[in-house]
């Protein structure tokens, strides 16, 4: 029924012939509140909004005070709502952390009330992770901001059927006091009933496990100094002019405190250690501390290194973490009961990638389906909480949804598909890495033109980026291949490796993978293929893993094996990584003699491009030997032989070549005391390795820059450079060169 208050008004303003609108507008109070007091949405406005229009009217006194009279009965004074309507739930007294999401709640609430609009914060998280409890806790703090009350409503939004909007209105309704009667049967009216109300009060409302935005929409206030906070476990991003406060798992201080505040701090604190190792089986993840908390609790028998044990156990561990009606497992299950077809068969098999994370096309391998419906099955799962996603297109698990998803593939698909499916998965990670691989290679180069894949490798920048993105898979691969045999794919893989590696030298995965490529050789009984692997495991050792005296144990069994073979391009090659190793333990005349004998085989044989490396070698022997003038001269020689266009040399070599020659004849030329002339060759050696993507040599430039600009007195330039090489050191995994570089660029000018 409209109120006597809607009726009167709309009968003045028909007599004064204005429609809502043109009210408004002579008014100043909005033609939406107009139209929520005649359909008797707002039965009682305030006196300021009574006056404003009445004076747009130009009531005489007598309509005034009937328009006055009718608005203040209609403005009913709010009564005590039923017992129990929309009350908050139960909140717990070792509730922990969240400090910064708590002080965003804490600043909106301030702020409610200031502006035209009613103010929406969102919390979104995965499952278990404590969204309600901080809902919950951050209304307990806010008592004395909202005076009109706190109210809560599940929206049950992990049920087969959840809570209808008109529903959770009328429940709403009825706790702001509204008598049942009163409330409208179209949930369009109850909404913008419920608008009116919190127009005028400072209320709080949570609105607990939201299905999705259409849900939410209706509840949600227009104006006014309320504040709604909204938990969901997707990401409302739909909601507009909504505050997002997503919720990650605890750190490991804050799980650590609330395990210890859940158990007690003195039993807690006689076994911080485990503690610590509860926490972090618990994944951080706060509903399995309190699992794991009140299993403690109601077995005073047990000790927290007990239950570590327990939880140590993958197999059992996500089924341990359950108390009760509290289940980790049944946590996540709500979520997977959620997911469309493909998203279910992605989540199950995404279990089979050992890797820490990976992207979109191994997704629609493992799932077989395009790119498309594999990036929708992932942003699902994100949503729902069961994948994370650090950065756009790579997603990881939590380490308990790891073992939630391995349990469902295990029960919902045969083994024989599971097998299938990493088989998939392996082939595609080797085969890409392969055609990645070979794009470094001078004979092959970009991927055939009839080659077609699920990634990008258009350029050796794409070629690169995929192989570091996903080096642990495909070694895990590799692995599985050794395992099973199939050797001429292991050799194949390991190969393609060659020149990449000396792009990404100090991965450290390396002398694996050509530890498994020289094995599988040696199972196909190819001793010259053997033998090159074994080259690239002493190169492995020496280059990226500074270990001289183990690459030469690998050299001299290349050298019994290449003689044997007679491989004489492994056993130059062979020379020239003994060469290196022994010029790393000072025997420098040693390492000479066998450059030397390295560049004459391989000069021998017209292989130009090797031969220039070990001219290269040949000079650096020389500058640690003291000899300057002599290493100058050889690299010169070297330089020669870049420029010389019948010299043989294939134009990529000369290209990798070219500025490392230039920067160890700049290098050369500063220790001989020409500073000036070094720096300028440094200078453009620099640019050229970093227009030919070689970061290595880069680095170590950089480096030795900065140490010719500090001698110059050039102190900031130095630190500039000193700074650079750090940062480029950190790209390619030197940690301790980076860590050096860091301090160097950061010394004050007159060495503190």
């Amino acid at each position: 029924m409209v109120s006597s208050f809607g009726l009167l008004l709309r009968r003045l303003r028909q007599r004064a012939t204005l429609t809502l609108e043109e009210l408004a507008d002579v008014s100043g109070v909005s033609a939406r509140a107009i139209s929520d007091m005649e359909r008797g949405n707002s039965r009682g406005p305030q006196q300021r909004t009574v006056d404003a229009l009445a004076k747009a009217l130009q009531l005489d006194d007598e309509q005034r005070s009937a328009l006055t009279e009718a608005a203040r009965a209609g403005r009913y004074r709010p009564t005590s709502p039923p017992p129990g309507a929309c009350e908050l739930p139960r909140g717990v007294d070792d509730f922990t952390g969240r400090w910064p999401e708590l002080d965003v709640l804490r600043r909106l609430a301030g702020q409610a009330g200031t502006g035209h609009a009613a103010l929406v914060a969102a919390i979104s998280g995965s499952a278990g992770v404590g969204k309600t409890a901080l809902a919950v806790h951050a209304a307990g703090q806010l008592t004395e901001v909202f005076p009109g009350g706190r109210y809560y409503v599940d929206l049950r939004g992990m049920d087969a059927v959840p809570l209808n909007p008109g529903a959770a209105l009328s429940r709403l309704l009825k706790a702001l006091s509204v008598p049942e009667q009163r409330i409208a049967g179209d949930e369009e009216e109850r909404a913008g009933h419920y608008r009116a109300l919190l127009r005028e009060r400072r209320c709080l409302i949570v609105l607990d496990n939201a299905a999705h935005e259409a849900q939410v929409r209706p509840l949600l206030p227009s104006g006014g100094p309320s504040l709604t906070i909204v938990t969901s476990r997707k990401v409302l991003a739909g909601l507009e002019g909504v505050h997002q406060v997503p919720l990650a798992n605890l750190d490991a201080a804050d799980s650590a405190r609330l395990l210890g505040a859940i158990v007690g701090a003195q039993r807690a604190a006689a076994d911080s250690d485990s503690v610590a190792q509860v926490a972090r089986l618990c994944g951080n993840l706060p509903l399995a501390l309190r699992i794991a908390g009140n299993r403690l609790l109601t077995r005073p028998g047990w000790t927290i290194e007990h239950l570590a044990a327990r939880l140590s156990d993958e197999e059992r561990r996500v089924e341990s973490l359950s108390a009760g009606d509290l289940s980790v497992a049944a946590a996540f299950a709500l979520s997977y009961r959620q997911l469309s077809l493909p998203a279910r068969v992605g989540f199950r098999r995404l279990t089979l990638v050992t890797a820490p994370d990976f992207g979109v096309p191994l997704t629609a391998v493992l799932a077989e389906t395009g790119l498309d419906q594999a990036e929708d099955a992932l942003e699902e799962l994100v949503d729902l909480g069961l994948l994370q996603s650090a950065y756009a297109g790579r997603y990881h698990f939590h380490d308990l949804v790891r073992l939630f998803s391995r349990a469902r593939l295990a029960e919902e698909e045969p083994i024989t598909l599971q097998r299938q499916a990493r088989q998939r998965m392996d082939d595609w990670l080797l085969e890409t890495a392969t055609v990645a691989g070979r794009w470094f290679e001078p004979d092959h180069g970009a991927p055939p033109a009839q080659w077609q894949s699920l990634v990008p490798l258009g350029s050796q920048q794409e070629a690169s980026d995929w192989l570091q993105a996903e080096a642990t898979a495909w070694l895990e691969a590799l692995r599985s291949a050794a395992r099973q045999g199939e050797h001429a794919t292991v050799v194949e893989v390991a190969e393609s490796m060659y020149w990449f590696s000396d792009r990404w030298m100090h991965a450290p995965h390396w002398h694996e993978v050509f530890a498994l490529g020289a094995e599988a050789a040696a199972a196909l009984g190819d001793p010259a293929r053997q033998a090159r692997q074994l080259n690239q495991v002493a190169w492995a050792h020496l280059v990226p893993g500074d270990d001289p005296e183990t690459a030469l144990r690998y050299t001299a069994q290349v050298v019994e094996l290449a003689t044997r073979s007679a491989a004489t391009a492994q056993l130059a090659s062979a020379h020239h990584a003994a060469g290196g190793a022994l010029r790393r333990l000072g025997r420098l005349d040693e390492a000479i003699a066998a450059e030397t004998r390295a560049a004459e085989i391989f000069k021998a044989g017209g292989n130009i491009d090797a031969y220039s490396q070990c001219l290269g070698a040949l000079g650096t022997c020389l500058r640690d030997a003291g000899q300057y003038p002599e290493a100058l001269e050889q690299y010169l020689g070297l330089w020669a032989l870049l420029d010389d266009d019948q010299s043989g040399m294939t134009p990529s070599a000369a290209a990798f070549t070219r500025p490392i020659a230039l920067a160890r004849i700049g290098e050369c030329l500063g220790l001989l005391g020409h500073r000036s002339e070094a720096i300028s060759k440094l200078t453009e050696a620099i640019s050229l390795m970093e227009q030919a993507r070689l970061p290595a040599p880069q680095a170590r430039s950089l480096e030795t820059l900065a140490a010719f600009l500090a001698e110059e007195g050039r102190s900031g330039e130095s630190r500039q450079a000193y700074a650079r090489a750090a940062e480029v050191y950190q790209a390619i995994g030197h940690a301790e060169a980076s860590a050096r570089c860091h301090d160097l660029a950061t010394m004050s000018p007159d060495g503190q």
